[in-house]
């Protein structure tokens, strides 16, 4: 660590200024890390001069070709030697950097191109005749007429043929091509009005196309429904839940999954603030714990939601590639998020996904059928018979059990058919409830069922008469630093509604005088730290909370009608009138389906009735 850096001579160093290409590589290094941050710097160029119709074309994964060709307003042939300086935009004028009403605003997307690639750009502004100019490794061209019907038609070749040392550092062609597409996804589902189309022209031609979108038309929701149904797919669309959502000043609009379309990893979550694609950790968190009640930790939600505020209340000049933003209260954006997600499940009721029932009819589907034999391979009469024979249901035995399937002589319920989750017919194996619906049955997993139950009728105690909290026989005194100490004091009112008592106790020091009584006995210097820890990651905490309410999951399991016992006929539609008046109820504590229905068509056509 102490030994001499090569790159620093033993006399004392002289400060020079760098020239302005190694001043436009270095730049380059931060804004353009790969093929698809060239595209999707290009794309906000396209969309920030009012382009409907973008097409995208690459060859080997963005390396050797990225084109962007768009419908917008162009540029002036006068100005595009100015496009192409470092910090010239016509988005802003420098003087308020925080009212930012565009994608871009920092003017150094195209030198950045420019210095690393070979970077042409056509364009014809309204009345004018088009133009092109040339950029190769920081060298600029002159500006020479071009023909163009309308808009501009960016193209870079060979990506950092001027820095070949960032190529090793670059994915395969094909992860690379994937990286791309992901950004133009994410930029479709933010401008569901404008038309994206991608192609790969690595082997020449026209090439095939990758993903297409066409505009959608409509008002805004069934715009934004349609995009996702294109981009996420319809099983996407058909198991979200609409988001509208406003709060002072702050709107939150878009489409989020059912606790039971939830995925293994956190690849379907999609995050935008004033239509710019994110990846915000306050954002992120506060999806995780709208949904903390409804999953287990091992899967993650689905969302598409949208932050929609006045450009001064968020600071998008905080990341180089403008990925995260800062809130001017990002209390509000997380306790905005939070509510109207919560909200928004709970009206779902006791709604399950789709794709459960679709996952139970692709495990019911028979084997595929041999091939029909030849004539002369077919069995004969005596085989035939003797096949019979042994397929014959044989009485039961006086020591083998009885069927685990339970059917009890019901008066028909035609009104009880016509409810949502329909009328209990049968319980199979002490633990599956049958019950007939109009259009169908449901399968309805009695333990899965009731633990939900349990648990939200103990939330909702909770709620009405509070948290019980224990006293203390001897404070427990905690020592932090004065600011730690002084952040906890701040939420001391919200923490006591909670069962935590806490009381300034000198300086850098809290008393703990009471803690929740759900929790028992509690390590209370390790609870206040991990408050603290959340405090100062996300401005606010649900550590607590969390762990009050998993206590009352893990009561609501122990107290639920266990699977193996059998259940009378008026047990079981009580049952399923209890899940129909109870939100959440399509899934248990533990984000597990607590039923399946299944369609007669879908019955039918499993066994060929259809």
């Amino acid at each position: 660590m102490n030994s001499p850096n090569p790159n620093i001579s033993a006399n004392l160093p002289r400060i020079r200024q760098l020239d302005e290409a190694a001043v436009n590589r270095i730049a380059a290094g931060e804004v353009v890390e790969r093929p698809a941050s060239a595209v999707k710097e290009l794309l906000e160029n396209a969309l920030d001069a009012g382009a409907r119709r973008i097409e995208v074309a690459v060859a080997h994964g963005g390396k050797s070709l990225i084109r962007v060709t768009d419908d917008g307003h162009g540029i002036r042939a006068g100005d595009l030697p100015l496009a192409l300086a470092r910090h010239a935009t016509s988005k802003i004028d420098g003087s308020d950097l925080l009212n930012i009403a565009s994608f871009g605003f920092r003017g150094e997307a195209l030198p950045s191109l420019g210095a690393v690639g070979r970077l042409t750009i056509t364009s014809r502004a309204p009345g004018e005749a088009a133009a092109r100019i040339a950029v190769s490794g920081g060298r600029m061209g002159p500006v020479t007429p071009a023909a163009l019907t309308r808009g501009t038609v960016v193209e870079l070749h060979d990506l950092f043929f001027a820095t070949p040392a960032r190529l090793k550092f670059l994915r395969s062609d094909r992860a690379e091509g994937q990286a791309i597409a992901d950004v133009i996804r994410r930029l479709a589902m933010a401008e569901p009005f404008v038309a994206f189309t991608l192609r790969d022209v690595s082997d020449g031609g026209e090439g095939r196309v990758i993903f297409r979108a066409d505009a959608e038309t409509g008002d805004l929701f069934d715009a934004m429904r349609g995009r996702l149904a294109r981009v996420l797919g319809a099983d996407f669309a058909e198991n979200a839940l609409r988001i509208d959502a406003r709060r002072e000043g702050v709107s939150l609009l878009g489409y989020a999954a059912l606790p039971t379309y939830s995925r293994g990893a956190a690849v379907a979550q999609y995050l935008f603030v004033n239509g710019r694609p994110v990846r915000d950790k306050l954002l992120i968190g506060a999806l995780r714990a709208a949904y903390a009640d409804f999953l287990s930790r091992d899967r993650h939600p689905a969302a598409a939601l949208f932050v929609e505020c006045d450009p001064t209340f968020v600071d998008v000049n905080v990341h180089p590639a403008k990925a995260e933003v800062r809130f001017r209260e990002p209390g509000l954006v997380r306790g905005l998020i939070v509510s109207a997600l919560r909200h928004a499940l709970a009206e779902a009721g006791h709604r399950a996904s789709s794709t459960v029932a679709g996952a139970t009819l692709g495990a019911l589907r028979p084997e595929p059928v041999a091939p029909r034999p030849y004539q002369m391979d077919r069995p004969g009469p005596r085989a035939i018979a003797a096949a019979f024979a042994a397929q014959a249901p044989a009485p039961l035995s006086p020591g083998l059990a009885e069927p685990s399937a339970r059917f009890e002589a019901t008066e028909p319920a035609p009104e009880a058919e016509a409810l949502p989750l329909g009328a209990a017919r049968a319980q199979l194996h002490e633990n599956y409830i049958i019950a007939q619906t109009e259009t169908g049955f449901v399968i309805v997993d009695q333990h899965a069922a009731h633990e939900r139950l349990v648990y939200e009728r103990l939330k909702r105690q909770m709620a009405e008469t509070g948290i019980a909290a224990q006293a203390l026989l001897i404070p427990e005194i905690v020592q932090l630093s004065e600011d730690d100490a002084a952040r906890l004091i701040d939420h001391a009112a919200t923490l006591a509604r909670l069962g935590l008592s806490v009381e300034p106790f000198g300086p850098g020091a809290v008393a703990v005088r009471e803690t929740p009584a759900l929790l028992g006995e509690v390590n209370a210097g390790a609870l206040i730290r991990d408050i603290l820890d959340e405090l100062a990651d996300l401005g606010d905490s649900q550590t607590l909370q969390a762990r009050i309410e998993a206590i009352l999951s893990r009561v609501a399991c122990h107290g639920s009608i266990r699977s193996g016992r059998r259940m009378r006929v008026d047990e079981m539609n009580a049952l399923l009138r209890e899940m129909e008046a109870t939100p959440h109820s399509g899934q248990c504590n533990h984000g597990r389906p607590t039923y399946v229905e299944l369609r007669l068509a879908d019955i039918e056509r499993l066994f060929g009735r259809r």
